[in-house]
């Protein structure tokens, strides 16, 4: 059995998607040649509540100069993240003599509202093309991957932090006792670390099973995230559920017993284990859920496809990678995918090699049907589409059930 990540204690297998590609690693054909592929399980581990992938590539394979994701594609998030900074700044009572960390800062999109506000920042950001862009904003960069001893360093070169944020990021990293170790280093005394990524409560309820990938070694719930921050001496003192992502989770720790804890934190710890998230049960019919998805889908796709409709892709999404090579949707089911982002456009989806083609092209394809990869952004997208749509088109999505309208 697979050794905990957190507590080394065994742990429990509970789906297993087979071999699958980075999920990021849209590339032309010829540099599909000899594609990186890993068996992606994921388990859960009783002890300390961790839901976790049993193996994961190494950070290379997924974080680089050529990563494919950019945060500010998408302007809902913009919004989140103006949001999200507003808040933290007024909870902290953030000035020109504060100081703000974000972990893994992409191209800015958080920390370019502090700077705005005079508010002195740092990002820590690995993938050197994503950290280009926040550098041309203007802000402060250092690419490489965070630990322990870089908050040490962080802490000589500059001060210790008021703030320590992250966004999506948290689940990504396996080695997260260097990077608790690194919070609990650089963060004042009064200081908070918040972090928001998919919540693990949300995934089981709606069956998203796309979530998982790669790149997402963890999926945290406030029972992993407690026991976690007990661990390093620091202590969860506030949860608060966001919409982004289909459904993620905002935590907020600090150095145990500086600041007081809300009841939100009681509240959704024994909602979690109400619906059963600290035992393994609750993760025993998942598997048959996904695979549910699955027959639908791809028996919609066949039926489609013999009816002679033309079905094309929205969004080439990181979750895409998941649905698309777990399902074995083809080419031949979906001819193109279209995206906005200029570093995926023109080449092919990892595993299956689907063309990815740009979104201004999207019109013109004039398809019947429409797969929503990007459904957590469902709400932005269709109201941009709308008009488009409503000429005898139809989406398709899959989470938390296939359906068409």
């Amino acid at each position: 059995m697979p050794k905990c990540l957190i507590c080394e204690n065994s742990f429990h297998p509970f789906v297993d998607f087979g071999e699958m590609p980075i999920a990021n690693a849209f590339a032309t054909k010829e540099e599909m040649i000899d594609e990186y592929t890993f068996q992606m399980k994921v388990g859960y581990c009783e002890a300390c509540n961790m839901v976790q992938l049993v193996d994961q590539p190494e950070r290379e394979q997924m974080f680089h100069d050529n990563y494919a994701f950019f945060s500010s594609t998408s302007n809902y998030m913009k919004e989140h993240f103006k949001n999200f900074a507003r808040k933290v700044s007024n909870l902290q009572n953030l000035n020109n003599q504060s100081f703000v960390v974000e972990i893994g800062s992409n191209d800015g999109i958080m920390l370019q509202n502090f700077l705005m506000d005079e508010i002195p920042c740092l990002g820590v950001e690995p993938s050197g093309n994503v950290a280009e862009v926040a550098i041309s904003k203007g802000i402060e960069v250092i690419n490489q991957f965070f630990d322990q001893p870089l908050a040490k360093k962080i802490t000589q070169t500059h001060k210790k932090a008021d703030v320590i944020l992250s966004a999506n990021v948290m689940c990504h990293i396996p080695y997260l006792h260097s990077i608790y170790d690194g919070v609990r280093a650089l963060l004042d005394e009064n200081g908070v670390f918040i972090f928001e990524d998919p919540y693990l409560g949300e995934v089981i309820e709606k069956t998203s099973f796309d979530q998982i990938y790669d790149e997402h070694v963890f999926l945290f719930s406030a029972l992993s995230i407690s026991n976690l921050a007990k661990i390093h001496n620091l202590e969860l003192i506030n949860v608060e559920p966001q919409v982004t992502h289909g459904g993620s989770m905002r935590y907020t720790i600090a150095h145990k017993g500086a600041k007081a804890v809300t009841q939100d934190v009681a509240k959704l710890i024994q909602k979690e284990k109400e619906l059963g998230l600290g035992s393994f049960q609750a993760y025993a019919g998942f598997a048959d859920s996904v695979n549910k998805i699955k027959d639908d889908l791809i028996q919609l796709l066949n039926k489609l496809k013999n009816d002679g409709k033309k079905v094309v892709g929205y969004g080439a999404t990181s979750k895409s990678t998941t649905v698309i090579n777990y399902f074995g949707i083809t080419p031949e089911l979906i001819e193109a995918i279209y995206d906005t982002t200029p570093i995926k456009q023109n080449k092919f989806s990892p595993g299956a090699h689907i063309p990815i083609l740009p979104y201004e092209h999207f019109h013109e394809s004039n398809p019947d049907y429409v797969l929503l990869f990007a459904w957590n952004h469902a709400d932005e997208i269709m109201r941009k589409e709308e008009s488009f749509m409503s000429n005898n088109k139809y989406w398709i999505t899959y989470i938390p059930k296939v359906e068409v309208f």
